[in-house]
This record gives C-alpha cells, sequence and structure tokens, in this order.
C-alpha cells in the first residue's frame, strides 16, 4: 500500500469512528416532552413541544400504576368524573366496603378527641411562642446588647414562629369544623 492509500484509510476510519461517535451521542440525547421523558421523541419534536434536556444525568423511576376499579373490570360506564355507574359523586361503595355506622362514630369521636388534644398543644405553643415574642420588644440577651442585627434576626424569627403557631391553631380548628360538619 502507499503512503496516499494508508492516509485515505485512516482518514475514512477516523471519519467513520466520527460518525458512529456522533450517531451514538444522538442516540442518548434524552427529550422532556410535557411530564414525559423520552430519548426517541420523533420526527419533529418541536412540534410535540419537546425540548432537549441539557447536562446532568436524568434517571426516571416509573411509578405504580392505580388498581383497576370494579367498574372498569367489568366494563361498567363510567360518568364524568370517572366513576363507574350512576352512583353519587363521591362514589357509592359496596356493603363490603361499607363502615357499620356505630363504628363509623367511634372513629369520629376518636379522630375529634385526637385533633382536640393537638388543638390544646398548638394552642400551648402559640401562647408561648407570644410570650417569647412580648409583642416585638423581647428583652435582650447577653450577647444582643452591643448586636443590634443579631436581636433584629431573633426578633424576626421569633414574629414567624408566632405566626406558624397560629397558622396551626387555625388549621386544627378548620379540620375540626369539617370532621363537625360531616355529619
Amino acid at each position: 500500500m502507499t503512503k496516499a492509500a494508508i492516509g485515505a484509510m485512516a482518514v475514512a476510519m477516523w471519519l467513520a469512528s466520527d460518525v458512529v461517535g456522533v450517531a451514538v451521542a444522538q442516540g442518548s440525547t434524552i427529550w422532556r416532552c410535557g411530564n414525559e421523558y423520552t430519548n426517541s421523541p420523533g420526527p419533529n419534536p418541536a412540534a410535540r413541544g419537546c425540548r432537549e434536556v441539557q447536562g446532568g444525568n436524568l434517571t426516571v423511576v416509573e411509578g405504580t400504576r392505580p388498581a383497576a376499579t370494579a367498574g372498569a373490570k367489568d366494563g361498567g360506564a363510567r360518568n364524568g368524573a370517572g366513576e363507574a355507574g350512576g352512583g353519587s359523586a363521591g362514589g357509592a361503595r359496596s356493603a363490603s366496603e361499607r363502615v357499620d355506622p356505630d363504628q363509623q362514630r367511634q372513629r369520629d369521636a376518636e379522630a375529634r378527641r385526637i385533633l382536640e388534644q393537638e388543638l390544646r398543644r398548638a394552642q400551648e405553643r402559640l401562647e408561648q411562642a407570644r410570650a417569647d415574642y412580648a409583642d416585638g420588644k423581647p428583652p435582650r440577651l447577653a450577647n444582643e446588647r452591643t448586636d443590634s442585627p443579631r436581636y433584629q434576626a431573633r426578633v424576626e424569627e421569633l414574629r414567624t414562629r408566632v405566626e406558624r403557631a397560629e397558622a396551626d391553631v387555625a388549621a386544627i380548628r378548620r379540620e375540626m369544623a369539617r370532621l363537625d360538619g360531616s355529619r
């Protein structure tokens, strides 16, 4: 073989390896099409609203599929809410799925007892937080006497704690009202 032939063969092999490298790189491109990640978005990914994912590795874990409902198993019709048959918006339950009214009352009473306990604890936390906050003027600690920014940061933290405790109390009261309204 001549030097020219060897050179041409080397160039051809280099180009072939480059083309294979590009093909492998294109095959490993990950596209995001809405909530779907794929490496084969179809002939025109931009038309589907797909964007190429740049940088980093991507791991997609397939979730579990929801179990089919009884209506779907027996081919029953579905209403607009996706429920089998013509039941109420809450969905009709079979006799084996229904809870005995006495048992439901016991569950509701237990839930109310737990909520009342949580409300008492939340109210105690709120009272303590308000006492610590002292209407935005808590006493300065020893390390805050000369450090005003540190004092201001602590006051802000106490204010946030009061707001969080107030939100907790309000949420528990809403939950209790919801429980009372379901009777």
